[in-house]
């Protein structure tokens, strides 16, 4: 069944649909997010498409390689799917949204050099849609947007040929993805989604085909803006959160306080929720999310001081890490100039192989800039180059030649060292910004020890 034979805003032909497994589904963007996603689609039974320009991506997926290791769970599911042939992959959104009678967007929304949003992959697929897609289609985006972007924009973008009319041949909605990477699986069989149409009848629309593919609870939103404002307000919490206690962590950490203890006291009240300091805040969410808000906030004439500042705690991190370095290398009159530095850890967030405005790019060029040789070790990049950087094999084979580590990502595998490895190294130091190392556990051992909040020990 093609979009063009079934009407998308007609509520018991699109149940129909669903029940025949004849809805025809595109994925456009099948990344992170986007791929899971098309993955839950084809698992229930529906014939989906993914699109996505990297063509190094569709030809692995076509191969039947599953690309996203660290995914657990959807392995099995993509093993299924491409068997059963209910999902494959193209880089031709020409071929594939014509054929389609749902259209979901997951493209990427990142920051320009500005840190101003970059909605171009978002406007592209738009301006796609005008020319390709067939009349009563139903287009979701799934993207993290600012709100008031579907009405303001994309309705008026995919509209632009003057085939399409919003509500009359053309429907729109969102369903703002709500996934942490790593635990997408997880997630997207626990968390409520928040869906949205271009008016009620479409909300209507959206809440069956999601309801069909997803076992979690919907919540139906007045409108596609204020569905994308309750995305962006939980994100943007974790932000200013994260920063509210990074910045106690450089106060405690002068008043001898451990921030940790301090943490997971406070938890124990029933009203408080915990958030940990670090070396810095990464990743496509948190960081974008906040200039997401910060534009709307340009835009509407308005102010967001506790976001802007949280923003800029959050940015010094990286450099209060490399300050607690070289106090470090200070106590033992060492220059941190041609010194041989480790970093555990290059991703964004644990157990995850994703490096996207991870505060490790930043630390790595402040030490060389220092004049530091700066070595990395990940075991989500072993054997492969990161920040111009190769990546260690073996954790083992280089500690002994190190002056200091530096614990940049708190893996699960990192939190299995045994911390007399630590003292093999030269000078040695060790510094932990993650809260993994018991500050008691090193005083055995010769090691000079930083951790970011953890005061005296």
């Amino acid at each position: 069944m093609s979009g063009s034979k079934l009407n998308m805003n007609n509520l018991e032909d699109v149940r129909k649909s669903l029940n025949s497994r004849t809805l025809q589904v595109c994925v456009v963007g099948i990344g992170r997010i986007g791929l899971p996603t098309a993955l839950s689609f084809a698992k229930s039974g529906l014939p989906t498409i993914g699109v996505d320009i990297n063509e190094n991506l569709v030809k692995t997926i076509n191969s039947g390689k599953f690309p996203l290791k660290d995914e657990p769970g959807y392995e099995e599911i993509f093993n299924d799917v491409i068997k059963n042939k209910v999902f494959s992959a193209t880089t031709k959104i020409e071929d594939a949204v014509p054929n389609s009678d749902l259209i979901l967007l997951s493209l990427p929304t990142p920051m320009d050099e500005n840190n101003i949003p970059d909605y171009s992959a978002l406007r592209s697929a738009a301006s796609k849609l005008s020319e390709v897609l067939s009349p009563n289609s139903l287009v979701i985006v799934e993207s993290t947007i600012e709100p008031g972007f579907i009405e303001d924009e994309m309705v008026s973008i995919i509209s632009k040929s003057g085939r399409l009319k919003i509500e009359e041949n053309f429907f729109i909605g969102v369903c703002p993805e709500n996934a942490n990477p790593g635990e997408i699986l997880h997630d997207f069989t626990n968390l409520p989604r928040l869906i949205a149409g271009i008016n009620n009848d479409v909300t209507k629309i959206i809440k069956i085909i999601y309801n069909f593919v997803f076992p979690v609870e919907l919540v139906e939103m007045p409108n596609c803006k204020t569905a994308n404002a309750v995305k962006l307000t939980t994100n943007v919490f974790r932000d200013i959160n994260i920063a509210f206690v990074s910045e106690l962590s450089l106060m405690f950490e002068k008043l001898g306080i451990d921030t940790i203890k301090v943490l997971e006291a406070a938890k124990k009240k029933y009203n408080f929720q915990i958030h940990y300091p670090g070396s810095g805040v990464g990743g496509p969410c948190l960081p974008i999310n906040s200039y997401q808000l910060l534009n709307t906030a340009r835009r509407t004439g308005t102010k967001l001081s506790i976001i802007e500042s949280g923003r800029k705690i959050n940015e010094k991190m990286p450099d209060h890490t490399v300050e607690l370095t070289s106090d470090a290398f200070k106590e033992c009159n060492k220059s941190i100039q041609n010194s041989e530095i480790l970093i555990l850890g290059v991703s964004y967030k644990p157990n995850v192989k994703d490096i996207q405005l991870s505060p490790a790019e930043h630390i790595i060029k402040k030490f060389q800039n220092l004049g530091a040789n700066v070595h990395v070790y990940d075991p989500n990049f072993s054997s492969s180059e990161v920040f111009g950087i190769r990546v260690e094999e073996n954790l083992d084979d280089v500690l002994s030649k190190m002056d200091a580590v530096v614990i940049v990502t708190g893996h699960d595998d990192f939190k299995k060292i045994e911390i007399s490895s630590f003292a093999k190294m030269k000078t040695p130091i060790l510094i932990d910004t993650r809260g993994i190392i018991e500050p008691q556990s090193v005083k055995q051992y010769n090691i000079i020890f930083r951790g970011l909040g953890r005061g005296d020990f």
